[in-house]
């Protein structure tokens, strides 16, 4: 279809956005669960001058384009949404919950904002309720030293997956990551407190990022709900 014949049916500013060489990717990515945060200076600045245009574009899948009060951009499909959505496992809820812990904490300024893979373990371990993480593992686990292996890599895997959400940067290929702003998918119910780091640390201990049966109706727990809005890479993780 020529420009010309675009025109007549979308807004001029519209046809020069998915006209622009970056959009194909861009979109790809968008509509793969991926969160575009400042680090992405390009895809940001891109959002940023067409965040009307391209939202009502998305508007026609049923699906919104958000720009979270921390500034990164991502898709949420609605329920009728033409886009495919799928839902986040409870331990890649709960390795959220704990980067964007860590993310609020005075060490992610002592390390300059790098972390390792093992220390988000041992955070993990600390701060959640350790049978129910064995039970992420096997119903079986007893917390034996083979089982904390399994769990170990689990969450790497669970941090594969939110690097692919555009959740944390991988820095070299020893296990080390900076986190960004688009974890606070994971901190939606602590902005509001006077203390963010605590609100969001009860989050974690509480057991409400971890949930051991599931729920319907009215009676979602947030990290369901959360869950529902998240939408992940293609393919395996």
């Amino acid at each position: 279809m020529s420009s010309t014949n675009m025109n007549e049916y979308m807004p001029e500013k519209l046809v020069k956005a998915i006209s622009n060489p970056l959009f194909p990717a861009l979109d790809s990515l968008l509509r793969a669960g991926r969160h575009i945060s400042g680090e992405d200076l390009d895809n940001h600045a891109f959002l940023s001058d067409f965040e009307p245009e391209l939202a009502m574009f998305y508007q026609r899948y049923n699906t919104e384009l958000l720009r979270a009060p921390e500034g990164f951009f991502y898709l949420r499909p609605r329920s009728t949404s033409l886009i495919n959505r799928s839902v986040l496992s409870e331990l890649d809820m709960l390795v959220g919950k704990v980067l964007c812990f860590l993310y609020l904490s005075p060490e992610r300024l002592a390390h300059e904002g790098i972390f390792t893979n093992q220390e988000l373990y041992d955070e993990l371990l600390s701060l959640a309720d350790e049978k129910k993480l064995m039970r992420l593992v096997t119903h079986r686990a007893s917390g034996s030293d083979l089982d904390r292996e399994k769990l170990f890599e689990k969450v790497r895997t669970s941090l594969r997956r939110l690097r692919r959400m555009g959740m944390i940067v991988m820095i070299g290929d020893d296990g080390k990551f900076v986190i960004t702003e688009a974890v606070f998918r994971f901190g939606a119910d602590v902005r509001l407190g006077d203390d963010m780091r605590e609100a969001q640390l009860r989050l974690i201990r509480d057991g409400e990022a971890v949930t051991s049966e599931s729920a319907s109706g009215e009676q979602q727990t947030t990290e369901q709900q959360t869950a529902a809005e998240l939408t992940e890479f293609e393919g395996e993780a």
